[in-house]
This record gives structure tokens, C-alpha cells and sequence, in this order.
């Protein structure tokens, strides 16, 4: 304690530095670099890019992109725009924001599995919500919400919905009230106020949201498996490298798909980035006084 109490600045920055920067490389810079590196080693020996080569030609693995960009895309929008006005309504600190944060928190406490094993409960043929349906006469057919791409999508909105919500919320909540006040006093109706004031903004935070949001959605897995057709519309990318290591032991192909899925993500996040630098990213907030 004593030697930590004479140490000076610097000496506790790089005390604090180190093991951090330790601790990235355990836990990311060296499985990619061992995932990537892995991925060049096929397991016929048939060359450094023969993985790439099969996962590029296969039918069965190259459509997975589309598969899951089909799922996460759609899920990312809606989570994030049904997150905004959500968000707007409860900005200010009341009893309301206290209990929709609180009940929100729930899905993201139970995790994707129980979420599914849930949907299968309730949302299967023969659960509540499709013979309500079919009782109030609302839909004539068999109501289908699980084992097909329908069933996904809703595991993924439920389970971000409320990932995406806070992080709406925080950006929202900094943003100094006063400007919208300013401008009202100007003659600016609430929708003028949101489209110049509080979307240019929130523009920045709702970037950072959005890709958070995408590559969660990206990476689905679970609820593909329990709730949708792993070998039919929902055979995302997960699945084809979890195939490809413990059905066909192949892991070298199964980091080619990992490696793959993470620069499709990759390309879409950057996208998202290099498009935040067209709205304003100057401070939000104000002091007081």
C-alpha cells in the first residue's frame, strides 16, 4: 500500500495499463489471430485458400450470408426505430421510466435460450396466441410463428429490443432540453424539433446502438436452432461452422466461417460509422446555471 501511495501518476497508469492490455490480447487479439491463422490450414491440405475456396463454391454454406443478414438487418431496424419513440416518451424520470427500464430488463436477464423455450410455449401451433388468433376469426389459416424465418425474427426483437432501448434512452436523456425549448420559442413544431434538433443529435448514438444491435442479432444462433429451419430458411452462418466443427470435425473450415462471418460484419459496421460522419457530432449536453 505504501509503495502504491509513493508511485506518482505515471507509474499508476502503467500499473493499470498493463494488465489491460494483457487482457485484451488473451481474450481477442489471440483467437483471432489463432482462428485466422487456423483458417489457412485446411484440413485435406489442399492449399492456404482451399477453405475459403469450398465455403465460396458450396451452395449449402456461401447463401448463409444472405440467411443471416435477411434476419439481422431487419431485426437491427426495427429494434432501433421502435427504440426512438419508446425513448422520446420516456425521457423525462418518472415512476413509467422506472418500471419500463426494470420490466425491459428481463428479457436481457433470461438470455436467448429461455426466450426461445418460451416462444415455444406460447407462440407454437397449439400455443394461446395462434388459437386466440384463430378463435376471434382474425386469420383463417394455421397460424405459424416458430420453427420458420417468422419465429427468428421475433427471438431477435425481443431479445435486442431491450438492449437497444437503453442505449436509445441514455443517448436521448443527454441531450440539453433546452435547445427544443429554444426552438419551440421560435415557432418549431415537436416534429421540426425532433427532425432538427434531436435526430442530427441522436444520429451519432443511434449509429453506436445500431451496430451494437446488428452484430448481437448477427450472431444468432439459439433461437435459429429452437425456433426456426436450421436446414431450411434460417441456416445462418453459426450454424454452418457449428456443422462444420462438431459434425465434420473440420475446424479449420469452421474458422473460415467464423473469420468470414466477422468481415461481414465488419464491412456493415464500418458502413454504418462512415455514415455518422455526415450529422452533427459536436457536444449534446448543457451545463446548468
Amino acid at each position: 500500500m505504501s509503495a502504491l501511495m509513493l508511485s506518482g501518476p505515471r507509474d499508476m497508469k502503467g500499473w493499470l495499463v498493463t494488465p489491460a492490455l494483457g487482457f485484451i490480447v488473451a481474450m481477442f487479439i489471440y483467437p483471432f489471430a489463432y482462428g485466422l491463422m487456423l483458417s489457412f490450414e485446411p484440413m485435406n491440405g489442399a492449399g492456404l485458400l482451399a477453405n475459403y475456396r469450398t465455403f465460396f463454391t458450396d451452395s449449402a454454406m456461401w447463401p448463409t450470408i444472405f440467411v443471416t443478414l435477411k434476419l439481422a438487418v431487419p431485426a437491427t431496424l426495427i429494434n432501433v426505430g421502435i427504440s426512438v419513440p419508446v425513448a422520446f416518451s420516456l425521457r423525462r424520470k418518472s415512476p413509467y421510466q422506472k418500471l419500463v427500464t426494470t420490466l425491459l430488463v428481463i428479457p436481457v436477464t433470461l438470455g436467448t435460450v429461455l426466450i426461445a423455450d418460451g416462444m415455444l410455449t406460447y407462440f407454437s401451433p397449439n400455443g394461446w396466441f395462434p388459437q386466440a388468433v384463430q378463435a376471434l376469426h382474425l386469420y383463417g389459416d394455421e397460424v405459424r410463428l416458430t420453427h420458420n424465418y417468422w419465429g427468428v425474427l421475433i427471438s431477435l426483437i425481443v431479445s435486442g429490443f431491450p438492449f437497444a432501448f437503453l442505449l436509445t434512452l441514455s443517448y436521448v436523456t443527454g441531450i440539453d432540453p433546452t435547445l427544443a425549448r429554444a426552438a419551440a420559442t421560435l415557432g418549431a413544431s415537436p416534429w421540426q424539433q425532433f427532425k432538427q434538433i434531436y435526430l442530427p443529435l441522436l444520429a451519432p448514438g443511434l449509429t453506436m446502438a445500431a451496430c451494437l444491435s446488428f452484430v448481437q442479432a448477427f450472431s444468432v444462433f439459439p433461437s435459429a436452432v429452437l425456433l426456426g429451419s436450421p436446414a431450411g430458411p434460417t441456416r445462418v452462418m453459426s450454424i454452418a461452422a457449428s456443422e462444420a466443427a462438431f459434425e465434420s470435425y473440420d475446424y479449420s473450415l469452421a474458422s473460415t466461417i467464423a473469420i468470414v462471418m466477422g468481415f461481414v460484419q465488419l464491412i456493415v459496421v464500418a458502413g454504418m460509422l462512415g455514415a455518422r460522419r455526415f450529422f452533427y457530432t459536436g457536444p449534446v449536453t448543457g451545463g446548468k446555471g
